[in-house]
Protein backbone atom coordinates (compact mmCIF):
# COMPACT_ATOMS: atom_id res chain seq x y z
CA UNK A 1 0.00 0.00 0.00
CA UNK A 2 1.49 3.68 -1.22
CA UNK A 3 1.17 6.12 1.58
CA UNK A 4 0.37 10.04 1.13
CA UNK A 5 3.31 12.39 0.17
CA UNK A 6 2.36 15.60 1.62
CA UNK A 7 3.17 18.24 -0.82
CA UNK A 8 2.41 21.62 1.23
CA UNK A 9 3.50 22.56 4.38
CA UNK A 10 -0.16 22.81 6.18
CA UNK A 11 -0.09 18.99 5.57
CA UNK A 12 3.35 18.10 6.89
CA UNK A 13 2.61 20.13 10.43
CA UNK A 14 -1.06 18.98 10.43
CA UNK A 15 -1.38 18.57 14.21
CA UNK A 16 -3.45 15.44 13.80
CA UNK A 17 0.00 13.84 13.15
CA UNK A 18 2.72 16.14 14.77
CA UNK A 19 4.58 16.06 17.99
CA UNK A 20 6.84 18.83 19.28
CA UNK A 21 10.19 17.95 20.58
CA UNK A 22 11.76 21.08 23.44
CA UNK A 23 14.97 20.10 23.16
CA UNK A 24 17.46 20.41 26.26
CA UNK A 25 16.24 23.53 27.62
CA UNK A 26 17.87 23.39 31.08
CA UNK A 27 19.34 25.78 33.16
CA UNK A 28 22.94 25.71 32.06
CA UNK A 29 22.42 25.87 28.32
CA UNK A 30 19.73 28.74 28.88
CA UNK A 31 21.93 30.58 30.83
CA UNK A 32 24.45 30.82 28.42
CA UNK A 33 22.06 31.81 24.77
CA UNK A 34 23.00 34.58 23.05
CA UNK A 35 19.26 35.45 22.25
CA UNK A 36 18.01 34.13 25.75
CA UNK A 37 15.16 36.79 26.17
CA UNK A 38 13.22 36.32 22.80
CA UNK A 39 14.27 32.45 22.32
CA UNK A 40 12.33 32.11 25.37
CA UNK A 41 9.66 34.09 24.42
CA UNK A 42 9.39 32.46 20.77
CA UNK A 43 9.51 28.59 22.67
CA UNK A 44 6.48 29.45 25.29
CA UNK A 45 3.80 30.83 22.35
CA UNK A 46 5.20 27.71 20.43
CA UNK A 47 4.58 25.28 22.93
CA UNK A 48 1.24 27.29 23.92
CA UNK A 49 -0.10 26.69 20.58
CA UNK A 50 0.97 23.40 20.51
CA UNK A 51 -0.92 22.50 23.58
CA UNK A 52 -3.66 23.92 22.65
CA UNK A 53 -4.00 22.35 19.35
CA UNK A 54 -3.24 18.82 21.13
CA UNK A 55 0.36 18.11 19.85
CA UNK A 56 1.78 15.86 22.29
CA UNK A 57 5.35 17.71 23.36
CA UNK A 58 8.09 16.13 24.50
CA UNK A 59 11.14 17.39 26.29
CA UNK A 60 14.82 16.29 26.48
CA UNK A 61 16.95 16.40 29.00
CA UNK A 62 20.84 15.75 29.34
CA UNK A 63 21.39 12.64 31.34
CA UNK A 64 25.13 12.01 31.62
CA UNK A 65 26.02 8.51 32.31
CA UNK A 66 28.36 7.34 34.90
CA UNK A 67 31.89 8.71 33.78
CA UNK A 68 32.97 5.14 34.05
CA UNK A 69 30.85 3.85 31.80
CA UNK A 70 30.62 6.88 29.01
CA UNK A 71 32.62 5.87 25.87
CA UNK A 72 36.52 7.39 25.75
CA UNK A 73 34.71 8.89 22.46
CA UNK A 74 32.31 11.16 24.07
CA UNK A 75 35.14 11.87 26.74
CA UNK A 76 37.26 13.22 24.38
CA UNK A 77 34.75 15.11 22.40
CA UNK A 78 33.13 16.92 25.53
CA UNK A 79 36.90 17.81 26.84
CA UNK A 80 36.59 20.25 23.54
CA UNK A 81 33.79 21.92 25.10
CA UNK A 82 33.79 24.45 27.28
CA UNK A 83 32.17 22.65 30.56
CA UNK A 84 32.59 19.14 32.00
CA UNK A 85 29.14 17.84 32.47
CA UNK A 86 30.60 16.11 35.41
CA UNK A 87 31.54 19.35 37.06
CA UNK A 88 28.36 21.05 36.59
CA UNK A 89 25.97 21.27 39.69
CA UNK A 90 23.01 19.20 39.72
CA UNK A 91 20.48 22.08 39.96
CA UNK A 92 21.76 23.50 36.16
CA UNK A 93 20.62 20.50 34.99
CA UNK A 94 16.64 21.65 36.07
CA UNK A 95 14.47 22.54 33.03
CA UNK A 96 13.72 26.06 32.47
CA UNK A 97 10.56 26.03 30.57
CA UNK A 98 8.75 22.86 32.71
CA UNK A 99 6.16 20.16 30.74
CA UNK A 100 2.48 19.82 32.03
CA UNK A 101 1.35 16.72 33.98
CA UNK A 102 0.58 14.28 30.52
CA UNK A 103 3.99 15.58 28.61
CA UNK A 104 6.77 13.31 28.42
CA UNK A 105 10.76 14.25 29.81
CA UNK A 106 13.50 12.29 27.33
CA UNK A 107 16.14 11.20 29.46
CA UNK A 108 19.21 10.82 26.79
CA UNK A 109 22.61 10.29 26.84
CA UNK A 110 23.85 11.72 23.35
CA UNK A 111 22.57 14.33 20.91
CA UNK A 112 19.77 12.25 19.17
CA UNK A 113 16.65 12.11 20.85
CA UNK A 114 16.44 8.18 18.94
CA UNK A 115 19.52 6.83 20.21
CA UNK A 116 18.87 4.62 23.85
CA UNK A 117 15.17 5.74 24.08
CA UNK A 118 12.17 4.60 23.77
CA UNK A 119 10.75 7.69 21.75
CA UNK A 120 10.52 6.08 17.91
CA UNK A 121 8.60 3.47 19.37
CA UNK A 122 6.14 5.38 21.06
CA UNK A 123 5.69 7.90 18.14
CA UNK A 124 5.20 5.15 15.49
CA UNK A 125 2.54 3.70 18.04
CA UNK A 126 1.28 7.30 18.58
CA UNK A 127 0.86 7.54 14.52
CA UNK A 128 3.26 10.37 14.35
CA UNK A 129 4.97 11.63 11.43
CA UNK A 130 6.44 14.67 11.63
CA UNK A 131 8.53 16.34 14.31
CA UNK A 132 9.03 20.06 14.93
CA UNK A 133 11.93 20.35 16.39
CA UNK A 134 12.85 23.89 18.72
CA UNK A 135 15.72 24.31 21.77
CA UNK A 136 19.55 24.00 22.80
CA UNK A 137 22.11 23.58 20.82
CA UNK A 138 20.66 24.44 16.99
CA UNK A 139 24.18 23.51 15.75
CA UNK A 140 24.54 20.01 18.32
CA UNK A 141 21.74 18.14 19.49
CA UNK A 142 18.43 20.02 16.95
CA UNK A 143 20.83 19.10 13.93
CA UNK A 144 21.81 15.70 14.86
CA UNK A 145 18.12 14.68 15.93
CA UNK A 146 16.65 16.47 12.92
CA UNK A 147 19.09 14.56 10.60
CA UNK A 148 18.00 11.43 12.55
CA UNK A 149 14.20 12.64 12.42
CA UNK A 150 14.81 12.89 8.43
CA UNK A 151 16.84 9.49 8.19
CA UNK A 152 14.06 7.35 9.75
CA UNK A 153 11.38 8.40 7.76
CA UNK A 154 9.75 11.65 9.77
CA UNK A 155 8.90 14.71 8.26
CA UNK A 156 11.19 17.17 9.82
CA UNK A 157 10.85 20.69 10.43
CA UNK A 158 13.24 22.78 12.79
CA UNK A 159 11.71 26.39 14.30
CA UNK A 160 14.62 29.02 13.73
CA UNK A 161 14.00 31.44 16.39
CA UNK A 162 12.40 29.00 18.61
CA UNK A 163 16.32 27.25 18.72
CA UNK A 164 19.05 28.63 19.55
CA UNK A 165 23.07 28.52 20.59
CA UNK A 166 25.64 30.21 22.93
CA UNK A 167 27.38 30.53 19.40
CA UNK A 168 25.15 33.00 17.02
CA UNK A 169 27.27 31.67 14.12
CA UNK A 170 26.92 27.89 14.64
CA UNK A 171 23.39 28.77 15.20
CA UNK A 172 22.99 30.74 11.74
CA UNK A 173 25.20 28.16 10.20
CA UNK A 174 23.61 25.34 10.89
CA UNK A 175 19.87 26.55 10.07
CA UNK A 176 21.40 26.94 6.67
CA UNK A 177 22.76 23.57 6.65
CA UNK A 178 19.14 22.35 7.76
CA UNK A 179 17.50 24.37 5.47
CA UNK A 180 18.84 22.14 2.63
CA UNK A 181 17.26 19.13 3.79
CA UNK A 182 14.45 20.50 5.97
CA UNK A 183 11.20 22.52 6.49
CA UNK A 184 12.96 25.55 8.80
CA UNK A 185 10.25 27.81 9.78
CA UNK A 186 10.13 30.96 12.43
CA UNK A 187 7.48 30.54 15.18
CA UNK A 188 5.03 32.78 13.42
CA UNK A 189 5.15 30.87 10.46
CA UNK A 190 4.26 27.49 12.44
CA UNK A 191 1.85 29.16 14.36
CA UNK A 192 -0.31 30.21 11.70
CA UNK A 193 0.00 26.82 10.15
CA UNK A 194 -1.51 25.36 13.38
CA UNK A 195 -4.07 28.22 13.59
Amino acid sequence: MERKVYSEINEVIDPNHTALIVWDVQKMLVNNLYNKEDFLLNLEKLITVAREKKIPVFFTKITPLPTEFESPSRKYSSSKMKFRLSQIPKEMFELTVLPKENEIIINKNTASIFIGTNFELMIRNAGIETLVIAGIATEIGVESTARDSGNRGFYTVVCSDSSSSSDKEAHERSLLNMKKLFDVLSTDNIINIWK
